[in-house]
Protein backbone atom coordinates (compact mmCIF):
# COMPACT_ATOMS: atom_id res chain seq x y z
CA UNK A 1 0.00 0.00 0.00
CA UNK A 2 1.58 3.69 -0.61
CA UNK A 3 1.87 5.86 1.62
CA UNK A 4 -0.86 8.31 -0.62
CA UNK A 5 -3.43 5.34 0.07
CA UNK A 6 -2.52 5.11 3.77
CA UNK A 7 -3.19 8.70 3.91
CA UNK A 8 -6.46 8.37 2.16
CA UNK A 9 -7.89 4.95 4.35
CA UNK A 10 -6.94 7.05 7.14
CA UNK A 11 -9.01 10.10 6.11
CA UNK A 12 -11.88 7.68 4.79
CA UNK A 13 -12.13 6.09 8.48
CA UNK A 14 -12.12 9.39 10.58
CA UNK A 15 -14.89 10.65 7.88
CA UNK A 16 -16.85 7.92 8.46
CA UNK A 17 -16.61 7.05 12.07
CA UNK A 18 -16.95 11.70 12.42
CA UNK A 19 -20.14 11.23 10.16
CA UNK A 20 -21.53 8.52 12.88
CA UNK A 21 -20.83 11.18 15.74
CA UNK A 22 -22.22 13.77 13.80
CA UNK A 23 -25.53 11.96 13.19
CA UNK A 24 -25.99 11.10 16.42
CA UNK A 25 -25.63 14.51 17.98
CA UNK A 26 -26.77 16.89 15.06
CA UNK A 27 -29.09 14.22 13.66
CA UNK A 28 -29.38 12.72 9.89
CA UNK A 29 -31.19 15.84 8.72
CA UNK A 30 -28.89 18.34 9.49
CA UNK A 31 -26.29 16.01 8.40
CA UNK A 32 -27.31 15.00 5.09
CA UNK A 33 -28.19 18.23 4.21
CA UNK A 34 -24.78 19.71 4.99
CA UNK A 35 -23.05 16.89 3.00
CA UNK A 36 -26.06 16.91 0.26
CA UNK A 37 -25.80 20.71 -0.58
CA UNK A 38 -21.80 20.95 -0.34
CA UNK A 39 -20.13 22.49 -3.69
CA UNK A 40 -16.81 21.14 -4.63
CA UNK A 41 -15.43 24.45 -3.02
CA UNK A 42 -17.31 23.65 0.41
CA UNK A 43 -17.00 20.22 0.34
CA UNK A 44 -12.92 19.78 1.76
CA UNK A 45 -14.36 22.28 4.63
CA UNK A 46 -17.41 19.63 5.41
CA UNK A 47 -14.64 16.54 5.39
CA UNK A 48 -12.40 18.95 7.38
CA UNK A 49 -14.99 19.14 10.07
CA UNK A 50 -16.10 15.74 10.29
CA UNK A 51 -12.77 14.55 10.33
CA UNK A 52 -11.51 16.44 12.82
CA UNK A 53 -14.31 17.50 15.06
CA UNK A 54 -16.45 14.75 14.63
CA UNK A 55 -13.87 11.66 14.25
CA UNK A 56 -11.25 13.17 16.40
CA UNK A 57 -12.07 15.45 19.30
CA UNK A 58 -15.59 14.39 19.74
CA UNK A 59 -14.41 11.04 20.51
CA UNK A 60 -11.48 11.57 22.35
CA UNK A 61 -11.73 10.24 26.04
CA UNK A 62 -11.89 12.55 29.08
CA UNK A 63 -15.42 13.92 27.99
CA UNK A 64 -18.28 12.89 27.32
CA UNK A 65 -20.69 14.48 24.66
CA UNK A 66 -23.05 15.93 27.05
CA UNK A 67 -19.71 17.74 28.99
CA UNK A 68 -18.57 18.61 25.26
CA UNK A 69 -21.98 19.77 24.29
CA UNK A 70 -21.94 21.75 27.30
CA UNK A 71 -18.71 23.63 26.53
CA UNK A 72 -19.86 24.27 22.86
CA UNK A 73 -22.70 26.06 24.11
CA UNK A 74 -20.27 28.80 25.81
CA UNK A 75 -17.70 28.80 23.27
CA UNK A 76 -20.36 29.38 20.73
CA UNK A 77 -22.05 32.35 22.54
CA UNK A 78 -18.51 33.75 23.27
CA UNK A 79 -18.42 33.97 19.40
CA UNK A 80 -21.47 35.02 18.78
CA UNK A 81 -22.12 32.58 16.31
CA UNK A 82 -25.92 32.28 16.65
CA UNK A 83 -26.03 29.48 13.60
CA UNK A 84 -24.36 27.44 15.12
CA UNK A 85 -25.87 27.91 18.71
CA UNK A 86 -28.87 26.68 17.33
CA UNK A 87 -27.64 23.87 16.24
CA UNK A 88 -25.57 22.62 18.94
CA UNK A 89 -28.81 23.64 20.95
CA UNK A 90 -30.27 20.62 19.22
CA UNK A 91 -26.95 18.76 19.51
CA UNK A 92 -27.22 19.50 23.19
CA UNK A 93 -30.68 17.88 23.76
CA UNK A 94 -29.55 15.04 21.86
CA UNK A 95 -26.39 14.66 24.38
CA UNK A 96 -29.14 14.42 27.20
CA UNK A 97 -28.63 18.44 28.50
CA UNK A 98 -31.85 19.78 30.45
CA UNK A 99 -33.34 22.88 29.17
CA UNK A 100 -32.37 23.86 32.93
CA UNK A 101 -28.34 23.05 32.16
CA UNK A 102 -28.96 25.03 28.83
CA UNK A 103 -30.45 27.84 30.51
CA UNK A 104 -27.61 28.28 33.32
CA UNK A 105 -24.69 27.75 30.53
CA UNK A 106 -26.40 30.76 28.65
CA UNK A 107 -26.68 32.53 31.95
CA UNK A 108 -22.91 31.59 32.66
CA UNK A 109 -21.85 32.88 29.26
CA UNK A 110 -24.21 36.14 30.03
CA UNK A 111 -21.69 36.94 33.04
CA UNK A 112 -18.68 36.04 31.14
CA UNK A 113 -19.39 37.38 27.50
CA UNK A 114 -21.96 40.26 28.09
CA UNK A 115 -25.25 40.92 28.33
CA UNK A 116 -26.13 41.39 24.94
CA UNK A 117 -24.51 38.67 23.89
CA UNK A 118 -26.50 36.44 26.56
CA UNK A 119 -30.16 38.12 25.70
CA UNK A 120 -29.28 36.90 22.20
CA UNK A 121 -28.58 33.33 23.72
CA UNK A 122 -31.71 33.11 25.54
CA UNK A 123 -33.50 33.77 22.70
CA UNK A 124 -31.83 31.14 20.25
CA UNK A 125 -31.69 28.75 22.88
CA UNK A 126 -35.58 28.91 23.68
CA UNK A 127 -36.52 29.06 19.99
CA UNK A 128 -34.73 26.45 19.33
CA UNK A 129 -36.27 24.19 22.41
CA UNK A 130 -39.75 25.32 21.37
CA UNK A 131 -39.30 24.43 17.53
CA UNK A 132 -37.73 20.83 19.25
CA UNK A 133 -40.99 20.78 20.96
CA UNK A 134 -43.42 21.75 18.21
CA UNK A 135 -41.41 18.78 15.88
CA UNK A 136 -42.14 16.04 18.48
CA UNK A 137 -38.33 15.61 19.10
CA UNK A 138 -38.19 16.87 22.58
CA UNK A 139 -41.21 16.65 25.36
CA UNK A 140 -40.12 19.52 27.79
CA UNK A 141 -40.24 17.84 31.04
CA UNK A 142 -42.76 19.28 33.98
CA UNK A 143 -40.17 21.86 36.06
Amino acid sequence: MSNNSKFEEMHKQLFDEGVKVRRAVLGDEYVNNALQNATPFTMPGQQLITEWAWGTVWQRPGLDRKQRSLLNIGIIIAQKAWLELALHTRGAINNGLTEIEIREAVLQATVYCGTPAGVEAMMVTEKTINEMIEKGEYKRPEF
